[in-house]
């Protein structure tokens, strides 16, 4: 506690020149994936002061009718369609974005511009403790820039905006907002609220709740992959060999199941409520939000926690997750009026979490967190071209696991960091940016296993870190509009806790986990390349990238078993990414009040260690091409995406092959095409096709969705 007070109190002593804050509203995004620079409402970033920043050579937003029509329970599955974003997919409750092939501790993903304080990014059978029911919009942001939110955002960034602390007084004395939708493939129904009420000329008060439910999911094709059906038939033969013919029926059964996914259904609920002062003077507020789920982890064949995939009978043994978050946030803004600062921001997010892992009715282990962070942000004003910014971060996390499968012993992380990003504009369509960034960690526990042995000896482990973190940018205007230019970033990232020290079974993801507490820093130098732009109809975004790592950290399969459960071992090594992304989007045509337009998307990542071999778990090759029209208040999209084998795996990595899906949706807004409520209805893997993410941890035996029938409306106003 003294330590959430003593950043409580650097982030703070900012508020008391509220009074002098001017208008502060904010712009609203209405696009979903759009070019900076196009126009003021293409992108707005929760920092202003990067919103056309260079070094942020790629953002997207997804808002709007597309955010209605692709919103799903975890914020990963939600972004797939964006360029360079993959997801976890571990199970239909537990899915993180996946960046540039990056995952886990190298993709923030952010809460209006504070981490989400659980612990998503430390497993991937963690869920995301954010309902994107309650979200007003996503952004994707990628680029050196998005290391002002932290060392572990070198792969990107995901800010979820929504509005539990209101930013303005609604017009009409109150603003509604709700959404609700059905999905056939997991029986899903779901349902989000929002309503902003003005009590009078400055307070305004904000209500927001949502539910979803869904049953176990429908698949396409078969559930387990190739390699796991031959391993259940082999066992099957086996089995019948030896006369053991209701064990050889079981695994047989297994490896032709089809349909619904066991153990996959998920409940989600959240409620929140938040309260600003809102005035010529600037703003207030602060929120207070709760968020709880349970969902189903599917069971791996052949973990010994799961009997071997288990028979249906053996209900009593399914993993779940109960998990709850309660969360209090408070945000603030000062202007100075004028001078070399225009103005001061505040930001303060404090979280007190808490889950469960079940096996069957029984509690297996119970994790818990509590964690502050804190961002004061000093906005430089426009002085003839030269702009920038310079902050403060602090965090801080106490985190314990209980339980026979406590694979992290209780640890405790301090992260303080200062940072600040730098933009002059040198004349004749020239930009130079810079960024820096220090940052302080200290990762420590009292009770590190030292040894794979039951009886090796447990042993207090203090680790602290520096990081110098930096990137300068250069870009150049070739029309208007139209920019091209180059970045190059240097970034150090500590190792995280789990990396350190991990060392046990864990029960959710049926692997013995295990760490290495003599970890170094993650090191790593990068390069950039872009070009984006609107030239008439035609809006572009494309980008090359490369980083060289010196002691990546990353977890791979051993081919070793502890307790009948595969080893996962985090190491360390030198690694190579090279990439490219981009989204191409036209007005095809427009004749009185039709229009017809159509985008492509690719994105394509290649990462590999010293050795030569590849990096586990990245997306291949995908591309995404759709057609859209609308006439009036109607419109319509049908699109067509293919995603190709991945062949190039790391060891005891399983291929995933290729897949195809055809989606297509219309959308009608009754009261008008400006208007923001919306009826959709939708059809993805129109096909029923079978289809795995490599990304997944778990997707030779947790496939995507089969045939999936949605209908979804938006009220607001």
């Amino acid at each position: 506690m003294k330590r959430i007070a003593l950043l409580l109190a650097t982030s703070a002593f900012a508020l008391p020149a509220f009074a002098q804050t001017t208008d502060h509203a904010e712009r609203d995004a209405t696009s979903r994936s759009a070019v900076h620079g196009d126009s003021d409402a293409d992108v707005v970033i929760t920092a202003p002061y990067v919103a056309d920043l260079d070094l942020l050579a790629g953002a997207s937003v997804v808002s709007g009718d597309e955010l209605v029509r692709d919103i799903r329970g975890q914020i990963g599955d939600t972004l797939t369609q964006v360029p360079g974003v993959s997801a976890t997919s571990f199970s239909p409750g537990a899915s993180r974005p996946v960046l540039r092939g990056f995952q886990g501790e190298r993709v923030r993903v952010l809460s209006d511009g504070l981490g989400t304080l659980d612990v998503s990014n430390t497993s991937t059978d963690h869920a995301v403790s954010i309902d994107p029911l309650t979200a007003e919009r996503i952004e994707v942001l990628r680029g050196p820039a998005v290391l002002l939110f932290g060392s572990q955002a070198i792969g990107g960034a995901v800010n979820v905006l929504d509005r539990r602390i209101p930013r303005a007084v609604p017009e009409n004395g109150f603003h509604v907002d709700a959404v609700g939708t059905y999905g056939s493939a997991a029986e899903e129904r779901s349902g989000g609220a929002a309503v902003d009420v003005a009590l009078d000329k400055q307070f305004v008060l904000h209500l927001d709740g949502s539910y979803r439910k869904t049953d176990d999911m429908r698949t396409g094709g078969y559930i387990l992959s190739a390699p796991l059906r031959a391993e259940q038939l082999a066992i099957a033969a086996e089995e019948t060999a030896e006369g053991h013919l209701d064990e050889a029926a079981e695994a047989t059964a297994l490896a032709n199941q089809r349909g619904r996914l066991p153990n996959s259904g998920t409940r989600t609920y959240t409620v929140g409520g938040g309260l600003s002062l809102i005035n010529d003077g600037g703003s207030l507020g602060f929120s207070v939000g709760y968020y709880d789920t349970d969902y189903g982890v599917p069971a791996r064949p052949g973990a010994g926690h799961a009997h071997d995939g288990g028979a249906e009978d053996e209900g009593e043994e399914h993993v779940t997750i109960g998990l709850h978050q309660l969360r209090a946030d408070l945000r603030g803004e000062v202007k100075t009026g004028g001078g070399f600062l225009d103005s001061i921001r505040v930001r303060a997010g404090y979280s007190d979490y808490k889950h469960t892992e079940f096996e069957g009715s029984e509690t297996g282990t119970v994790f818990n967190s509590t964690g502050f962070e804190g961002r004061l942000e000093l906005v430089q004003a426009d002085r003839d071209g030269w702009r920038g910014v310079i902050g403060f971060q602090g965090m801080t996390r106490d985190f314990s696991a209980v339980g026979e499968e406590a694979f992290v012993p209780e640890n405790t992380t301090d992260q303080y960091g200062l940072f600040t990003l730098q933009e002059l504009k040198l004349g004749g369509g020239l930009g130079l940016e810079g960024a820096l960034r220090y940052e302080h960690t200290n990762v420590r526990s009292n009770s590190v296993k030292l040894g794979l042995d039951e009886d090796a000896p447990v042993g207090r482990v203090d680790r602290g870190f520096d990081a110098f973190s930096g990137a300068v940018g250069l870009s150049y205007e070739v029309a208007p509009l139209v920019k091209i230019g180059v970045n190059a970033s240097r970034a150090v990232r500590a190792p995280s806790a789990e990396e350190l020290f991990s060392n046990g079974p864990h029960v959710a993801t049926q692997a013995y986990e295990v760490g290495d507490p003599n970890f170094r820093t993650e090191k790593s130098w990068g390069g950039e390349v872009y070009a984006r732009g609107a030239l008439g109809g035609l809006k572009f975004q494309l980008a090359g990238y490369a980083n060289w790592f010196t002691d990546y950290i990353y977890e791979t399969e051993t081919g070793l078993e502890i307790d009948e459960l595969p080893v996962f071992q985090y190491r360390q090594a030198d690694a190579r990414y090279l990439g490219v992304e981009g989204e191409v989007s036209a007005t095809l045509l427009k004749q009185g009040g039709f229009t017809l337009g159509g985008n492509l998307v690719a994105d394509y990542v290649r990462a590999t260690l010293e050795d030569g071999s590849p990096v586990p778990r990245i997306p291949p090759f995908r591309v995404l091409a759709g057609l859209d029209a609308s006439h009036g208040p109607f419109g319509g999209r049908v699109e067509v995406e293919h995603v190709t084998k991945q062949s190039r795996i790391a060891a005891f990595e399983t291929e995933t092959p290729a897949f195809t899906l055809v989606n297509a949706s219309l959308t009608w807004h009754p009261f008008g095409e400006k208007r923001e409520t919306a009826l959709i209805l939708s059809a993805d893997n129109i096909f029923d096709v079978e289809a795995r993410r490599h990304a997944s941890f778990t997707k030779d035996f947790v496939p995507l969705a089969g045939r999936d029938i949605r209908v979804a409306a938006r009220i607001s106003f």
